[in-house]
């Protein structure tokens, strides 16, 4: 099977091509033909955040692009000498592109020119994120399924973090020819399944949950923030120190600084920041208040120089650990979870990524699964992985098409049958 990914949820415009041979002994066995990321990140730095419209208009322009490009890299784009007519889809392509006029012109120069590609499904993310970006990688998506008449599958965004947690890269090399196998086998994975009753920690932008899982797709929150997710608490807090965004990589740095210092970048007990919740019976999160202790911590000292801001980073970087791995303990012991995953934005931290692998390791906890670096962030694999998971229950006419929604604040809920 071959699969197409599309994610536009934030400020990342992703395409992905992905090719299964299905089930092997030790998982499911997936090669990367093609995987595109092109971030707005410089785009949005001025406004301190992300601003919906932007994003909107961004992926608008870049998605045709995008797709010429994975289409030639995984070798799909294949020119055709006479340009196919697309007049027999007018009106859906209308529907679905009308709100974005320099979508449906790129996407009408190009579609026409090309083969349809040797694509079995089209994987697409309908939330949770920002709705107007959603919207418009549905769309894309829709004109896409109705023109090349492939099925089309919706997919949380959440679910997909979980699924880019479980890849494991494929080491086969040969002696006598290294260079050119470790090339050739660069982008082939498995993905593994964990063992249940499992335990995924996702952290994001938007997002602070602890997710009992009893299955692959059978999906229970157990706890989550009751304010600002984690993501955004850091991007708050880099704000307040005068920080550029996104917060999270220069917080991270300046702790990596502190901490780099020894005693001298320990923050006194003055400066010690409160540990939300830290002790609450339940599983949720509050991280609010430990931003706004921040602000009034900084108020308090008034002129907040560079080493300051270093202890200041360092300690709030402790207490969201502290905060997380704390909850994360509770929850693996009250439900016996032979796995524990991490997934979302937030675990390209290196100090939570290094605490977590610390603790499974010593207090031989359950079996830990990451995702790399580069799979951490928002990305079109794993909304093509999760795809493969829920093919069955794809949507081939335009009918069904028109149904699907992009809901901004899509819950983690049981999916279909896999």
């Amino acid at each position: 099977m071959v699969i197409l990914g599309i994610e536009t949820s934030c400020d990342e415009t992703a395409l992905c091509i992905l090719k299964t041979d299905g089930r092997s002994e030790t998982g499911v066995n997936l090669e990367i033909l093609a995987n595109n990321v092109l971030s707005q990140i410089v785009l949005h730095r001025k406004y301190g955040g992300v601003f919906p419209m932007l994003a909107k208009r961004e992926h608008a322009k870049n998605l045709v692009p995008l797709l010429k490009k994975t289409l030639e890299k995984s070798g799909f784009l294949r020119p055709v000498k006479k340009s196919e007519n697309l007049k027999a889809y007018g009106l859906q392509l209308k529907n679905f592109l009308e709100r974005e006029p320099e979508l449906l012109k790129q996407f009408l120069e190009l579609i026409p020119t090309i083969k349809k590609p040797p694509i079995d499904l089209i994987s697409v993310t309908i939330g949770p994120g920002l709705e107007p970006a959603l919207w418009v990688g549905l769309n894309f998506a829709k004109a896409l399924s109705t023109v090349w008449q492939i099925p089309l599958v919706p997919i949380n965004h959440m679910e997909g973090h979980i699924f880019s947690s479980l890849l494991r890269r494929k080491n086969e090399f040969s002696i006598f020819n290294f260079q050119f196998l470790n090339k050739l086998n660069a982008e082939r994975y498995t993905l593994n399944a964990p063992g249940f009753p499992a335990l995924a920690l996702l952290i994001s932008g938007g997002h602070t949950q602890l997710v009992l899982m009893r299955g692959m797709d059978n999906y229970e929150v157990v706890g989550e923030t009751l304010d600002d997710a984690v993501g955004e608490a850091f991007d708050k807090v880099a704000r307040i120190l005068g920080l550029p965004y996104p917060g999270g990589p220069e917080i991270s740095r300046l702790a990596d600084e502190a901490r780099a210092r020894k005693d001298s970048g320990k923050p006194t007990e003055k400066r010690k920041l409160p540990r939300p919740m830290l002790h609450s019976p339940d599983l949720n999160f509050s991280f609010s208040g430990l931003k706004t202790a921040v602000l009034y911590l900084t108020k308090k000292i008034g002129t907040v120089d560079q080493d300051i801001k270093m202890q200041i980073a360092r300690e709030f970087e402790d207490a969201v650990t502290e905060v997380l791995i704390t909850k994360t303990q509770k929850a693996v012991e009250r439900f016996g979870a032979n796995a524990l995953i991490l997934g979302g934005g937030v675990t390209a931290n290196k100090h939570i990524r290094e605490t977590f692998r610390k603790w499974t390791y010593e207090h031989s906890g359950p079996a830990f699964y990451l995702p790399t670096i580069d799979h951490s962030t928002d990305n079109a694999l794993m909304i093509a992985i999760a795809g493969f998971f829920h093919r069955n229950s794809a949507i081939t006419e335009t009918s069904g098409l028109s149904e699907i929604k992009a809901v901004g604040n899509l819950q983690l809920t049981p999916h279909c049958d896999t």
